[in-house]
């Protein structure tokens, strides 16, 4: 039978979900722009700060195509580490089409970037008693945060040039997880705040508030059964506590968890976004990007221009 929906095989390359050297990521915001200038849309989401925004909206605008008008639409955005729950593993929400000049963001970012500090110095003590002083004059870790918010991909990156690590992801197995040797681990956990009062700031900010990479939010996920329903009901007492959507789409998806999470959301009302997590070399197997099919990702479109 004939499709006869002009929408159905129409897609749209969007990305909700990149960081930039204002955090852990290797390019800057406006060259993030410009490699965004054939995209629908592209979030700006930086780790609990939005010092990046400023450059990422003064970056020229450039339309898709000679004599073509349209243009991406890009949109200022975060990614809070939150409280993920007694019984979950992970919380990041993305906080996106928000005011990055809102007071109260800006109060909770810094709540949550003091957490961040005092946990990169429990790192820096922990090298110390490997015998790794990461902090000296002249050769300190946070000279790969350019002064933005350090975080543990600047430490898998000095590791590497020193020469304990040969690649960012020996770096993380060997010091920075939870889980690496115990006779080499150094990660320290962190403060995660309240997710109603994150929540709160994202939606006085005028934001969106939306859950990144669900997969890590419940390691275990099923299609049925109790996993599944104890996770639909946190969801759903989530959404009633402000949570706005899931990011569905995430580059690290199986097909089988894209289309998990999009029943969910489906199922509890919740927007659907789709996001990369690109951070540049510092990721180097994720893309900037994400093809959508526009029925997918129209409601959310439709939702940020509205505001």
């Amino acid at each position: 039978m004939e499709n006869t929906d002009s929408n159905s095989a129409r897609t749209l390359l969007v990305d909700f979900h990149v960081h930039s050297t204002a955090s852990d990521g290797t390019e800057t915001p406006r060259d993030l722009a410009r490699r965004g200038r054939l995209f629908a849309a592209m979030a700006l989401t930086d780790h609990d700060n939005t010092a990046g925004i400023a450059e990422f909206f003064a970056a020229p605008r450039e339309p898709f195509a000679k004599n073509d008008p349209t243009f991406c639409r890009r949109v200022a955005g975060v990614e809070l580490s939150i409280d993920p729950g007694a019984t979950f593993d992970k919380f990041h929400l993305l906080g996106l089409d928000i005011d990055p000049s809102n007071p109260e963001i800006h109060a909770f970012m810094k709540e949550v970037l003091a957490g961040r500090n005092a946990r990169n110095e429990r790192i820096l003590a922990n090298f110390r008693r490997l015998g790794i002083e990461m902090d000296a004059p002249g050769d300190s870790v946070r000279a790969f945060a350019n002064g933005e918010v350090l975080a543990r991909p600047h430490f898998a990156r000095w590791l590497m040039q020193h020469g304990y690590a040969a690649s960012i992801a020996e770096a993380f197995d060997t010091y920075l997880l939870p889980d690496s040797p115990a006779a080499t681990r150094c990660f320290a956990p962190r403060y995660h705040p309240d997710r109603a009062r994150a929540f709160a700031a994202v939606h006085a900010a005028g934001g969106l508030a939306v859950m990144a990479h669900p997969k890590y939010w419940r390691r275990y996920w099923k299609d049925t059964g109790p996993e599944y329903a104890d996770a639909a009901r946190e969801l759903a007492a989530l959404k009633e506590m402000g949570l706005d959507g899931l990011e569905a789409h995430y580059e690290a998806n199986t097909p089988e968890e894209s289309v998990r999470f999009t029943q969910i959301a489906d199922e509890l009302g919740l927007l659907k976004t789709a996001g990369s997590d690109f951070h540049g070399r510092n990721k180097p197997t994720i893309t900037l990007g994400m093809r959508e099919d526009v029925r997918f990702i129209a409601p959310f479109l439709e939702a940020i221009g509205a505001r």
